[in-house]
């Protein structure tokens, strides 16, 4: 049996009725319980799902339906039902009164009021009625967050245009989560603050990445929604252009990754160009989708959420360290490994890196001699005959790396510092001697790039030889990727961001919020200045009343 009955002119916003039905659906007597707004798409799904009943015919948009399922007929259930909703919606009414202080308004122009210097407006409404919301918030020029789905593209295509003439964003629709210089926008985590800013089609994908990043102790700048739909032929990643604009001029973010599900093959080639373009490292996952190369310039090609997260993590240990070091562009990278896979390892990564072939004899322990950049193995036999493995006795590097005071052609320098049992006892002090006595002879910048292969345990301990590389302005990396891809990048000339815009959103939002007031409490909670937009379809949901009134106002 189905019973039922309206509620008049008592709006609420979906999730609180979605938690009202499971709690009034606990109810012992009764199969189950639906309560939602009359709106045309929640009567549809009424029908559709058996929940029908002829009291919801002349309900408005405004009004509450109520459909009650049971196994027999129980006619007086109806005033329990009737009774447990008061209360859950006074507990609603309650609850909003006792937040602290959180400011609401019922009409736009009082919203726009209350909170003049607001820049975002989240909109999480019933998505028949989004889009008209979202395009009073763009006229006003508001950037917006569409949380709400079940907008026609069409719609969409019309708001993102619009929002690109009048340089703003619309992030959505069905954009689950943002982050923006702090503040959470709706599913959001909390996260560290740094310099990797993320941009997504996913939020789930945008979640699982930054978190990633923060467990690897790298941070955030921001994290922009793009909505599922945004990289479709259909809209033509119009918010993923605006999203890698905002971010090139944004000078908090050094590291971008982006990741949504594979686009449209002309969207993708559009999307990549824009990449390109940004002048920054870019990390670039689109799920489903094996990547036919690594790297295409400044872009990376991930091959999984996790790959993504690593590749954002690495760009952006390079990044710091970068910004550490002296200018040594144009000149050449010199690599000297007491480890014979290491050495070979470096050549490779610096061939891939450079372009440059390998060495095919490998006489004398030379692994890559190209272009002016050398990797050697000093482990070679031509290096051991008569003398003990470098890893012991470190004189013979000491010896190739003092060479380098002749050379002024070389900027960066390559080296391996290997420990445990056997090995030197104090590696690290060695190779401090030989470079400060190559830089006190020379009068350009030289670069000291290592790596440390042990543990703490080793009876030199890590830590400590770590220190004393870094006492002596050596940058100790963590992998010989990260060792060879920062000294490719120190060798090259410094990029510059493509765009010169800066985003005013990035510096911090300020909320108008229409719709979930969940999500007005965790802005406020963050600090986040926002106004709660308290919603409701103009004139019950009658279009043509409502558009009477419009021209009237």
């Amino acid at each position: 049996m189905i019973y039922a009955f309206v509620k008049k002119g008592s709006f609420q916003d979906s999730v609180s009725l979605m938690i009202i039905s499971r709690k009034l659906s606990e109810h012992p007597e009764v199969d189950q319980v639906s309560v939602m707004m009359g709106t045309p798409a929640n009567k549809s799904m009424l029908e559709s799902t058996g929940f029908w009943h002829e009291e919801f015919s002349q309900a408005t948009p405004n009004d509450i339906c109520v459909a009650v399922r049971t196994g027999s007929e129980q006619p007086e259930i109806l005033d329990l039902i009737r009774e447990q909703l008061e209360k859950e919606l006074n507990a609603i009414a309650t609850a909003s009164g006792s937040s602290r202080q959180l400011v609401k308004a019922r009409r736009w122009e009082s919203a726009c009021q209350k909170l003049p210097e607001a820049n975002l407006l989240l909109v999480s409404v019933a998505g028949e009625y989004a889009a008209s919301v979202a395009r009073e918030g763009l006229l006003a020029d508001k950037n917006v967050m569409l949380f709400s789905d079940n907008v026609p593209v069409a719609q969409e295509v019309e708001l993102k245009t619009l929002a690109r003439e009048r340089g703003l964003i619309v992030m959505g629709p069905d954009c689950g989560t943002a982050m923006i210089a702090g503040s959470p926008l709706a599913f959001a985590n909390v996260l560290p603050e740094g310099g990797v800013g993320v941009i997504g089609a996913s939020g789930t994908g945008i979640q699982e990445i930054t978190s990633q990043i923060a467990l690897h102790q790298q941070g955030i700048s921001h994290a922009i929604g793009l909505g599922g739909r945004d990289l479709s032929a259909e809209v033509g990643g119009l918010s993923a252009l605006t999203a890698l604009e905002m971010l090139a001029g944004d000078e908090a973010t050094k590291v971008i990754a982006f990741v949504s599900k594979p686009p449209s093959p002309e969207v993708r080639t559009r999307v990549i160009a824009a990449m390109q373009g940004v002048g920054k490292p870019v990390v670039a996952l689109f799920l489903g989708s094996q990547p036919e190369q690594r790297r295409d310039g400044n872009v990376w090609l991930a091959h999984s959420l996790s790959d993504a997260a690593r590749l954002a993590v690495l760009l952006m240990r390079v990044a710091n360290q970068r910004q550490t070091q002296p200018e040594v562009a144009g000149k050449r990278i010199c690599g000297l490994y007491a480890g014979g896979t290491l050495a070979a390892e470096a050549a490779m990564l610096l061939s891939e890196g450079l372009g440059i072939p390998l060495s095919e004899s490998h006489q004398d322990g030379v692994m890559l001699e190209s272009g002016g950049h050398r990797i050697v193995d000093l482990g070679d036999d031509s290096y051991t005959l008569g003398r003990p493995h470098p890893m012991i006795d470190p004189t013979t590097r000491s010896i190739e790396i003092e060479k380098l005071a002749a050379q002024p052609e070389t900027g960066v320098l390559l080296l391996d510092v290997v420990l445990g049992y056997g090995a030197c006892a104090d590696p690290a002090a060695a190779a401090v001697e030989a470079i400060e006595s190559v830089r006190s002879q020379r009068a350009e910048p030289l670069v000291v790039i290592a790596t440390l292969t042990g543990t703490e345990a080793d009876p030199q301990g890590r830590n400590g030889q770590s220190e004393k590389l870094r006492q002596a302005g050596v940058a100790v990396v963590e992998t010989l990727e990260e060792a060879v891809l920062l000294a490719t990048c120190l060798i090259q000339p410094q990029p510059t961001s493509a765009s010169d815009k800066h985003c005013a959103l990035l510096d911090g939002v300020q909320v108008i919020n229409a719709g979930l007031r969940s999500f007005a409490l965790d802005l406020q909670s963050s600090g986040t200045p926002v106004v709660h937009y308290q919603w409701a379809p103009v004139a019950g949901g009658n279009a043509r009343l409502a558009s009477l009134l419009k021209q009237l106002h």
